[in-house]
């Protein structure tokens, strides 16, 4: 992907919706929570995807008056990442980013009520100074729980936007519903049939009704709703939506 900082469109993820000889660069977001193929960073989102501004000026105008919010908290970078299963509000418009059926990268209108939850898949879990055990998520955050028993790796939790309480802890077992991030699958749901454990260097497997695949692409969501990953045109906004700026 070349240096850390920076990136051509020639070299960018396949996972982001964009033309690739446009330009010669494009905005490598800040090294974050999420990995470089499961996120973009805000500017390009705004611009490029959205359409909310015309320039990076425009969106730096946008962010610098605190009109957008990742996970319900205000961000002023312009490289910030906002990447799977974040809630992107811009105003009064809230967006959640998920993958379509070709591994791309969307940015689907939510309600307001959808805007307050997110759904994080644990990575790992780890013990902190006394006894206390933190939960990794999938996008950075920790979270300490009091009983570790209770929470296994690849289980999912929803989450209260911005204050981070457990609203719904999603077990990684049979007969959830599960969101499908990678594989020839992606951007599907199933439900889990069965989890098979490799006693091996091999990934762990996740059957359902007429396919198979491995962990790391099931993402455990419950009764979760999510919007609709198709790929689908969605009318561009009017640059003048979060702002007036001065005419031309």
């Amino acid at each position: 992907m070349g240096s850390s900082n920076h990136l051509k469109r020639l070299a960018m993820p396949r996972s982001w919706p964009l033309p690739r000889k446009t330009t010669i660069w494009v905005t490598r977001p800040t090294p974050g929570a999420h990995s470089l193929e499961l996120c973009m960073p805000i500017n390009l989102v705004i611009r490029d995807v959205l359409g909310f501004a015309r320039s990076t000026r425009e969106v730096r105008h946008i962010l610098h008056n605190g009109l957008a919010k990742i996970d319900g908290r205000v961000c002023k970078e312009t490289r910030r990442g906002v990447g799977l299963m974040d809630v992107l509000s811009l105003g009064d418009n809230h967006y959640r980013c998920v993958l379509d059926h070709n591994g791309r990268l969307r940015y689907r209108p939510i309600s307001a009520d959808e805007a307050g939850w997110k759904v994080c898949r644990i990575e790992g879990k780890s013990t902190i100074k006394g006894g206390k055990t933190q939960l990794n998520l999938h996008d950075g955050r920790n979270i300490i729980v009091d009983d570790a028993a209770e929470y296994s790796t690849g289980s999912s939790l929803k989450l209260a936007l911005p204050s981070q309480d457990i609203i719904e802890h999603i077990k990684f077992a049979e007969g959830v519903r599960c969101y499908l991030i990678g594989g020839a699958h992606v951007g599907g749901f199933a439900n889990m049939t069965s989890f098979e454990v490799k006693r091996s260097s091999m990934a762990n497997e996740v059957q359902f009704d007429d396919f198979g695949t491995v962990a790391s692409n099931v993402f455990a969501v419950g009764d979760a709703t999510l919007p609709n990953t198709e790929v689908v045109e969605l009318a561009r906004p009017s640059t003048q939506c979060l702002f007036h700026a001065s005419p031309r």
